[in-house]
């Protein structure tokens, strides 16, 4: 989930997906250096379907004037390590 606001928690994703179904873990990303949020996160749910739903109503959505990127999370990408050798 994407464009979060950069004071939205934990729980408040938690409670904004739990309306679709039973949230097994809700997590805001936080910046390591700052502790601030990235603006976005993670949130897995028990049901295949819940979710799916869930994906459906909240994408598109705005929540505190910005409006919410929903969608199923992907594989990393590998990293160049930047180095030549």
């Amino acid at each position: 989930m994407g464009n979060l606001s950069f004071n939205s928690t934990d729980n408040d994703l938690s409670a904004m997906f739990a309306q679709h179904g039973e949230v097994a873990t809700a997590t805001v990303v936080m910046d390591r250096d700052t502790g601030r949020s990235r603006g976005f996160g993670f949130v897995e749910m028990s049901d295949d379907n819940a979710a799916l739903q869930a994906i459906q109503a909240v994408n598109g959505k705005e929540v505190d004037g910005r409006e919410l990127n929903v969608n199923e999370a992907r594989p990393r990408e590998p990293r160049n390590s930047g180095s030549k050798w």
